[in-house]
């Protein structure tokens, strides 16, 4: 096939997926949301030397 047909038919496909209301379904996404809240692990501290230094993880390196 050449290349012509094919960008024809990405052409065509893109069309559809812009123009094509795809009906968001808000309701699902916000149960997703809440659950994967509640799912999340807690977040770890880290030391404040850490996030100062954004350098410190090469600090030790050897050569």
């Amino acid at each position: 096939m050449g290349r012509g047909r094919q960008k024809a038919k990405d052409a065509k496909i893109a069309r559809e997926l812009k123009y094509t209301p795809h009906g968001a379904d808000l309701r699902d996404l916000e149960r997703e949301l809440i659950h994967s809240d509640a799912v999340r692990p807690a977040k770890v501290e880290v030391a404040a030397e850490e996030d100062n230094d954004p350098y410190a993880r090469w600090a030790n390196d050897e050569d």
